[in-house]
């Protein structure tokens, strides 16, 4: 039993799911003035998120999209999460990459004033990443999760 390119939406649920794990665990570093276990888990963080871009481009050239069953209240609310995470998810990157380097070159105040607007947005593409997995692949699903 390998892995397969059935596998790769799981695999990128669970990078989403370690990525805001530890987005949540530098925010804990940080408040608690450990700046340099800070420092490990947001790249820690920003490695997974860029492992998870690659696995998903590279799943979706070869795959293509994966419609959405569902039907009424709950077809609305999947397009609310999908829409309002695909355009955070673009709009991100910038603010991602200038806060690390902010972070990384230690001009701190620069790199608060942006972290406090890049780590709400970051944790909510992370976690709604999930939720879109859950709900495109799982809520549906035949049968026992696999």
């Amino acid at each position: 039993m390998g892995f397969s390119l059935a596998d790769m939406p799981a695999l990128n649920a669970t990078l989403n799911a370690l990525s805001a794990s530890f987005l949540l665990l530098g925010w804990v570093a940080v408040r608690s003035g450990r700046i340099e276990r800070h420092r490990g888990w947001m790249l820690a963080a920003a490695a997974t998120s860029t492992v998870f871009l690659v696995c998903y481009v590279a799943y979706h050239v070869q795959v293509g999209s994966h419609r959405f069953p569902g039907q009424g209240p709950v077809r609305t609310l999947y397009f609310t999460i999908l829409g309002t995470h695909t355009v955070l998810a673009v709009v991100i990157v910038p603010f991602v990459l200038r806060t690390l380097y902010l972070g990384l070159k230690r001009i701190d105040d620069r790199h608060r004033r942006i972290a406090r607007w890049t780590f709400p947005m970051w944790l909510y593409v992370s976690v709604t990443g999930v939720v879109v997995y859950w709900m495109l692949y799982r809520l549906y699903a035949p049968g026992p999760i696999r």
